[in-house]
């Protein structure tokens, strides 16, 4: 009778989210439209539901209070099951700028990258060592295969760089309630999905509003804090494609309009909630256009698909 074999002990992960350094993207765009409160384009906003039951969620899910409707009441929860939604909120002790709000669409979309492996470094020291690369700073011959990963790298930042200038053109444009970062799959069921809400963001002028530097910290402080990515499984290297919504006349040219766009419902998905508090001197700033219809906000697709690199 042969023996019977051990059993194999199952294989440990873990892994340690890592904040991305300071600086950062600068958007040279104009002035925004102060004072403005922004609202979601004629789509329901999904309410949080409470903690799921699973113990083996695949994010750490964190409880939010029921959202208020524009008419100030409490929306009712849906009935029947509803799939679990994290979400982190952030609240700004005041007002931010139109500048500020692309920064944080730029800093999460390089952040999101690194953290699901994506990138094999943050994004600001993969720029400095490819660039260095580039610029013939090691003196050393490289094998074939370190040749072909540098230019991969250099292909990946380029794609992304690309990417981070023309957000900064279409906050420049037009408000920008909502940014998803959509990973894997397509952009009708990705695998995973990243959700930036500005919706709660009360835009002021640059002098009336908050360092940009501040809130940035503030924001990745509450990612830190939630502990989002850590329980994650490492993902393989796949394609991630970035929407926003704007107006649709806002005059964009490289962003493709998509008029029936929905958001999946399916797949993981965390929410990025940013929202203004405190002293905001609403009447000494210019008189918000509350009178547009958000009917003619719509989703925009970026044309270019980011491919992941791994080393």
């Amino acid at each position: 009778m042969a023996p019977t074999p051990p059993e194999a002990a199952p294989v440990g992960r873990s892994t340690t989210p890592m904040m991305p350094r300071g600086g950062g993207h600068s958007n040279p765009s104009r002035p925004p439209s102060a004072g403005q409160k922004m609202a979601a384009p004629g789509v329901a906003v999904v309410p949080v539901p409470a903690r799921a039951t699973s113990p083996t969620s695949p994010l750490l899910i964190a409880e939010a209070p029921p959202a208020l409707d524009r008419g100030g009441g409490m929306r009712p929860r849906r009935s029947g099951p509803v799939a679990a939604c994290p979400s982190v909120s952030v609240v700004f002790p005041g007002a931010v700028s139109r500048e500020s709000c692309c920064r944080f669409a730029c800093e999460l979309l390089k952040h999101v990258l690194y953290q699901r492996h994506q990138l094999p470094l943050p994004y600001e020291q993969l720029a400095y060592f490819c660039r260095r690369a580039a610029q013939g700073g090691d003196v050393i011959k490289k094998p074939p295969s370190m040749d072909l990963a540098s230019k991969k790298c250099q292909q990946v930042l380029m794609e992304l760089e690309g990417v981070l200038q023309h957000l900064e053109v279409m906050f420049s444009l037009t408000l920008v309630p909502r940014v998803l970062i959509l990973l894997g799959g397509n952009v009708m069921s990705p695998k995973e999905l990243y959700e930036l809400n500005l919706e709660g963001i009360c835009e002021g002028s640059a002098e009336k509003s908050l360092e940009t530097a501040s809130c940035v910290r503030k924001l990745f402080h509450s990612l830190f804090v939630a502990d989002v990515f850590s329980e994650l499984k490492a993902l393989p290297v796949m394609g991630t494609v970035v929407m926003l919504q704007g107006h649709r006349d806002c005059g964009v040219d490289w962003f493709r309009p998509k008029l029936n766009y929905k958001v999946p419902t399916r797949g993981r998905k965390l929410t990025v909630n940013l929202s203004c508090d405190g002293d905001i001197n609403i009447s000494a700033l210019p008189p918000q256009h509350i009178t547009s219809t958000w009917e003619d906000y719509v989703w925009f697709q970026a044309p270019v698909t980011l491919k992941g690199f791994h080393e």
